[in-house]
């Protein structure tokens, strides 16, 4: 069947947040403390192995008293930020206190994120054949500041953002809900992320399912275009 309609995960998608040791660095720059290259590259791992990053590595382990947290993560803003601040207070960072929340309003910040080479010129084709486009994202804040700072808004239709609807992906509604913003059928939906777990629940609604690498930007330039080519 022909593809009428392109819905793309955000993170790992379309863009990739920035490396956790330019994420910290940011934060203790902001609080005024300075430490040496080699414990910045320390505490970075360190929050990396704990999850602390939105949008970076999973935790190695996480504490039973956060499950709960953990798998609603992307349900409500709230539960968002309580989650991941709370494991960056897993590490012991110097300076104040407040330098975790600090570090959590970071990562929603434009600069924190960077869009994948291949991205705004994927949008602007599909605008141009007239193919709408719905970005639907498990988070927990609102995305298009980010977009419009990124030159990206214009080319995007809708948002289906978890927190907004308080359902995530895998579960059908999130994607449902994008396929009727977009007026077209799941079976002429394709949906285009990088986990095959959360972005492959479309497949439920019989969307088609196109899946990219999670990688660094410089590492991926290209896995966005055979969007085109899928495309009717």
């Amino acid at each position: 069947m022909t593809i009428r309609g392109v819905l793309f995960d955000f993170s790992g998608t379309l863009l990739r947040i920035e490396p956790a040791l330019n994420w910290l660095r940011v934060g203790l720059e902001r609080v005024g403390v300075e430490v040496p290259p080699d414990e910045l590259r320390r505490l970075a791992a360190e929050l990396e192995r704990a999850g602390a990053l939105p949008g970076g590595s999973e935790p190695e382990e996480i504490p039973p008293e956060l499950r709960g947290l953990w798998d609603a993560r992307d349900i409500d803003a709230a539960g968002h930020r309580r989650l991941y601040v709370t494991l960056s207070r897993r590490v012991e960072l110097p300076g104040p206190p407040e330098l975790h929340e600090v570090l959590y309003d970071r990562h929603m910040e434009p600069t924190a994120w960077r869009p994948y080479p291949d991205t705004g010129p994927v949008l602007a084709r599909l605008r141009e054949r007239g193919v709408p486009v719905a970005v639907v994202s498990n988070i927990g804040w609102d995305l298009r500041p980010l977009f419009a700072a990124h030159g990206l808004l214009e080319w995007v239709d809708a948002f289906a953002l978890s927190f907004e609807h308080g359902v995530q992906k895998p579960d059908p509604p999130l994607f449902a809900w994008a396929c009727r913003e977009l007026g077209v059928a799941p079976q002429q939906t394709l949906m285009v992320g990088d986990n095959a777990t959360a972005d492959g629940g479309a497949t439920a609604l019989g969307c088609t399912v196109h899946l990219v690498r999670h990688l660094p930007a410089d590492e991926r330039p290209g896995d966005l275009l055979p969007v085109l080519d899928l495309v009717g």
